[in-house]
C-alpha cells in the first residue's frame, strides 16, 4: 500500500475526490475545488465567504498565524473577514496554563488588529500530539460584484505576484533552526528573519483590496503550502488553462535565499503566506502596476511572473530560457526540516 507524504494531497487525487461531491443547495456559489480559497454562499444581498484552515508547521505565535492565514483566504475572494472560530488541540505533558494564555492573547490581538470578532470554537488537551494544532474557520462578507474566483482566468491573462517568496517559510525556518541560523548568520539576521511575520508580513488583505479596486482582476490566490509553484499551478488547474511561470522573475528575499541555500530547500515550493498571486487580462496590467507603484512607492511592489496559456497546454516553469513541465507534489519544502 502506498503511504502518502506529509503535506497537501496531489492536485489530481484531490480533484478526483472533490469531483464526487454533489452540492444540493443552489445558494452555494463557490464550492470545493482546486485553487478556490474559500466557499461562497448567496445570502440575498451579499455573499457569505467561509474558510477553514489549520496551522500545523508553527508553534510560536500560532494564534496570530491562524487568524491571518484564514483572513487572507477571505480577502483573495474579494471579501472582508468578520468572524473567527478556532479549534485548539494541545499536546499533553507540555501544555501549561501560560501556554494557553499566550495563544489566546495572540488570537485576540490578531483579531483586534483586523477588526475580526472571535466568536467561538473548542479547546482541549489531546493525546498523541507533539505540538499544538489550531484549526480556524473564518467567515466574511463580500458584495456580489466584488466576488473573485479562480475559475474565470482566460488564456493570455498575466500572472502577477506581490512582495516575494517565501515570507512565512523564512520565519519558520529561523525559529525551528535558531541555533544553526544564529551560528551561521548571526543574531541580527536571525531576528530579521523571525520578524518577517510582521515585516514584510504574512497578511495579504491590503494587497488584495488594492488589486481588486485598481484593475479588472480575473483571479487571486494566497499561496501557502507548496509555495508559489503550487499556488500558480492551482490557479491554472482551477480555470483549465496552461501556464508559463517565469521562475527567474519570481522575487526572492535575500534572507530567504540564504536560508534555502544553507538548508538545501527550494524557495519556490516553500510555504509562502504573505505573497499574493493576481491574474489580470493584459489590458489591465498597466492599471495594476500603476496602482501598486503609487500606493507602495516601489516598482517591485508587484511583479509579472507568468502568462496563462490555452486550454490543454501544460503548466511549465521557464528557467534560464528552458521550459520544464511541472506537476507539484503538494509537499512543502518546510517538511524536510522535520523529517
Amino acid at each position: 500500500m502506498e503511504y502518502l507524504q506529509t503535506g497537501k494531497l496531489k492536485s489530481e487525487f484531490l480533484q478526483n475526490l472533490l469531483g464526487r461531491i454533489e452540492i444540493q443547495d443552489e445558494r452555494v456559489i463557490v464550492g470545493p475545488g482546486i485553487g478556490e480559497d474559500a466557499a461562497a454562499i448567496d445570502m440575498g444581498g451579499h455573499y457569505l465567504i467561509v474558510k477553514s484552515d489549520p496551522i500545523t508547521f508553527a508553534a510560536h505565535r500560532i494564534g496570530w498565524y491562524a487568524v491571518n492565514v484564514n483572513a487572507n483566504d477571505i480577502a483573495v475572494m474579494g471579501g472582508i473577514p468578520r468572524w473567527f472560530l478556532v479549534t485548539m488541540l494541545l499536546p499533553e505533558h507540555t501544555t501549561t496554563p501560560p501556554v494557553i494564555e499566550e495563544i489566546m492573547a495572540d488570537l485576540r490581538g490578531a483579531c483586534d488588529d483586523l477588526g475580526i470578532s472571535l466568536i467561538g470554537g473548542h479547546t482541549e488537551v489531546t493525546h498523541g500530539l507533539s505540538f499544538p494544532i489550531l484549526s480556524g474557520t473564518m467567515l466574511g462578507e463580500a458584495k456580489k460584484e466584488h466576488l473573485i474566483r479562480n475559475g474565470t482566468i482566460r488564456p493570455g491573462d498575466l500572472l502577477y505576484m506581490t512582495k516575494g517568496v517565501a515570507i512565512e517559510g523564512t520565519s519558520i525556518i529561523a525559529r525551528e533552526r535558531r541555533d544553526a541560523v544564529e551560528s551561521r548568520f548571526g543574531m541580527d539576521f536571525y531576528e530579521r528573519c523571525v520578524g518577517f511575520l510582521e515585516k514584510p508580513g504574512i497578511s495579504v488583505i491590503d494587497d488584495a483590496r488594492l488589486a481588486r479596486t485598481s484593475a479588472g482582476v480575473s483571479g487571486m490566490h494566497d499561496p501557502t503550502e507548496g509555495g508559489v509553484l503550487s499556488g500558480a499551478y492551482e490557479m491554472a488547474v482551477a480555470s483549465d488553462v496552461g501556464l508559463h511561470l517565469y521562475i527567474d522573475r519570481v522575487p526572492v528575499f535575500e534572507e530567504t535565499e540564504k536560508l534555502c541555500s544553507f538548508f538545501n530547500l527550494s524557495p519556490w515550493s516553500l510555504i509562502a503566506s504573505g505573497a499574493l498571486l493576481v491574474s489580470v487580462p493584459k489590458g489591465e496590467a498597466n492599471a495594476l502596476e500603476t496602482a501598486f507603484l503609487r500606493q507602495r512607492g516601489r516598482e517591485d511592489a508587484v511583479t509579472m511572473v507568468g502568462e496563462f496559456l490555452d486550454r490543454g497546454e501544460a503548466v511549465c516553469i521557464i528557467e534560464n530560457g528552458k521550459r520544464r513541465e511541472v506537476h507539484p507534489s503538494g509537499r512543502d519544502e518546510i517538511t524536510k526540516l522535520f523529517d
